[in-house]
C-alpha cells in the first residue's frame, strides 16, 4: 500500500479570506494534510493537479438553499442528487437546506428529519436549518432535539400569513430558546401588514400580474421588518441572521446594530446585486418571480457597494427550483405564483463578476462565498484552506468568461435568470471531500458521498474561530 498522498494540487496560489500565499496542497483521507512551500518540489501523489496560473479557493458554502421544497400546492422540481450536482458544477461543496413544515400537521422536528433522510442522496455535504411557524409547549423540546441533531439554526418568516409566517410572539419565544441553546435565528424580513395591504390595493386596481411584482412589496416593508426584528434580538440576546436582504437601508440597520454590540448578520443573493426591476417589463417577467423582488437600479448599485465593502457578510443563492410551466400557471396574479429562482450553480460567477466590478478583491469574494457562511453557520472544517480542514477546494480561473445558457445548466429546471449574461470567474477543478468531481474531462459523479454536517454552537464556534485567527499561520 502506497504511503504517498492521494492528491496534490501543486503550484497553487492559495486564497483565503485572510490573504494569499503560494503552496502545494496535500490531500489525504478527505482532509488537507499539509500546505507545503511552493518554492520546494511538490511531493509525489496518486494524482497531481498543476494549478500554475490559477487560484485555489475554499469550496463554496451556500447557506440558503431550498431542496425539494413544498409550499402550498407547489413543490420545487429538484432533489438532493440534482441540486448537489449543480452545486458542485458551480464550485459549491456544502449546501444548507431548510426543514420547513409542509403543512400544519408536520412539526419542526419532523420536517428536519424528513430532509435529513432525503439528503442521504446528496453528492456534496449538507447541513440543515430548522423552521418554526407557530408556538406550542413542545417547541422548546423540539429545538433541543434539533440541536442534538446538529441543527443549530431556525428560520422564521415575518410574512406569508396563512402558510409560513410566524407571529411576533412566536419569533420572540423562539429567539429566547435559540439564545439558550447557543443557536442562530434566521429571519425572512418583510412586514406582512404592509405587504398584504399593498398587494390588496394593487389587486383592486387590476395591477396584480407579474409585471407589477416589485410594486407590491416595497423597500419600506423590508426595512421596517428588519428594524422590528433587531429590537426582538436585542431584547432576547439572540444572534440573528437576515436572509436575502435587497436594500441598502436594511443592510445599514444591521450594521448600526452591530456597532451597538448585537450579533446580527446580513445576507444577500446574486440576483439582488445584478438584476434590477426593469426585468418585470421584459419579455419574460416570470423568470424573475421572487420575494423580495428586484429593486430599482440605484438600490442595486448601493447594495453592490455594500457587498464589496464587507457590510454584507454572505451571499447565498436562495435556490428554489421551479420551472417555467409552474411559473406561468398564474402570471396574472402574483399572490398565486410560486416565488423563487434557481441559482446554486451560478452563484460563483455571478457573485465574482458583481463584486469585482464594484472593486472587491478575490479575498473579499472568498469571504462572502465560503469563509463567512462557514463561520457564521458554525460549520466545522469548512470555508478555509488550512491543515486539518476538509479538502473542499476549487481551482478557480478569475479570467475565464462564459455566457450563461440556462438550458445547459444542471439545476433540473428549464431557465436561469442570468441567461445570456457574460460572467467572469468559473471553476476549472472542484474537489469535494478529497475527491476530484469536476475537471477538464467534465463531471465525475461521486455517488451519494455527501455527508450530513452537524454544526457547532454559534458562540462556541465564533470563540474557537477567533482564537484560531490569532495563531501564527505556519507553512510546512
Amino acid at each position: 500500500m502506497s504511503n504517498q498522498p492521494e492528491l496534490v494540487i501543486s503550484n497553487a496560489t492559495v486564497v483565503n479570506s485572510s490573504g494569499r500565499r503560494a503552496a502545494h496542497i496535500v490531500v489525504q483521507d478527505g482532509r488537507i494534510a499539509a500546505l507545503l512551500d511552493a518554492a520546494q518540489p511538490a511531493p509525489a501523489a496518486d494524482r497531481t493537479i498543476d494549478a500554475t496560473g490559477k487560484l485555489v479557493i475554499p469550496g463554496g458554502v451556500d447557506g440558503h438553499c431550498h431542496v425539494a421544497q413544498v409550499t402550498g400546492r407547489f413543490r420545487t422540481l429538484d432533489d438532493y442528487r440534482t441540486t448537489s450536482t449543480a452545486a458542485l458544477w458551480g464550485g459549491t461543496t456544502t449546501i444548507i437546506d431548510f426543514g420547513i413544515p409542509r403543512d400544519a400537521q408536520e412539526t419542526p422536528l419532523a420536517a428536519v428529519l424528513h430532509k435529513k433522510e432525503l439528503a442521504t442522496d446528496s453528492r456534496c455535504d449538507v447541513a440543515l436549518h430548522g423552521a418554526v411557524i407557530s408556538w406550542d409547549e413542545t417547541v422548546p423540546w423540539q429545538l433541543e432535539q434539533l440541536a442534538a441533531e446538529g441543527v443549530r439554526s431556525v428560520k422564521m418568516y415575518t410574512t406569508n400569513r396563512g402558510t409560513t409566517m410566524a407571529d411576533g410572539d412566536t419569533i420572540l419565544k423562539v429567539m429566547r430558546e435559540m439564545a439558550r441553546l447557543d443557536g442562530l435565528t434566521y429571519i425572512h424580513a418583510e412586514h406582512d401588514p404592509i405587504i398584504t395591504d399593498c398587494t390588496e390595493q394593487h389587486a383592486q386596481d387590476g395591477r396584480i400580474g407579474i409585471e407589477h411584482l416589485h410594486r407590491t412589496r416595497p423597500e419600506l416593508a423590508e426595512e421596517i421588518s428588519v428594524k422590528e426584528t433587531l429590537a426582538l434580538a436585542e431584547y432576547t440576546g439572540a444572534p440573528v441572521y437576515f436572509v436575502h436582504q435587497s436594500t441598502p437601508g436594511a443592510v445599514d440597520l444591521v450594521s448600526e446594530a452591530r456597532t451597538r454590540g448585537l450579533e446580527a448578520f446580513s445576507e444577500t443573493c446574486p440576483h439582488y446585486v445584478t438584476l434590477d426591476d426593469s426585468v418585470y417589463s421584459s419579455a419574460f417577467p416570470e423568470w424573475f418571480a421572487c420575494c423580495p423582488p428586484m429593486r430599482n437600479p440605484e438600490t442595486v448599485a448601493a447594495l453592490k457597494e455594500r457587498l464589496a465593502a464587507g457590510a454584507i457578510h454572505t451571499i447565498s443563492s436562495d435556490h428554489s427550483c421551479y420551472d417555467l410551466s409552474q411559473k406561468r400557471e398564474r402570471t396574472d396574479d402574483v399572490r398565486f405564483m410560486p416565488h423563487g429562482l434557481p441559482g446554486v450553480e451560478t452563484r460563483m460567477p455571478v457573485t465574482f463578476t458583481a463584486m469585482t466590478a464594484a472593486g472587491a478583491t478575490v479575498e473579499q469574494f472568498v469571504s462572502a462565498f465560503a469563509a463567512e457562511p462557514a463561520r457564521i453557520n458554525a460549520l466545522p472544517g469548512k470555508g478555509v484552506i488550512a491543515e486539518g480542514f476538509d479538502a473542499d477546494l476549487v481551482v478557480f480561473d478569475p479570467a475565464e468568461e462564459r455566457t450563461v445558457d440556462g438550458s445547459a445548466l444542471h439545476m433540473g429546471t428549464d431557465f436561469s435568470p442570468f441567461d445570456g449574461k457574460a460572467l467572469t470567474g468559473w471553476p476549472a477543478v472542484v474537489v469535494s471531500n478529497g475527491r476530484v468531481v469536476l475537471d477538464a474531462d467534465g463531471f465525475h459523479d461521486p455517488g451519494a458521498a455527501g455527508r450530513f454536517v452537524a454544526r457547532n454552537g454559534f458562540r462556541q464556534h465564533q470563540s474557537a474561530a477567533a482564537e484560531a485567527a490569532h495563531l501564527p499561520a505556519a507553512i510546512s
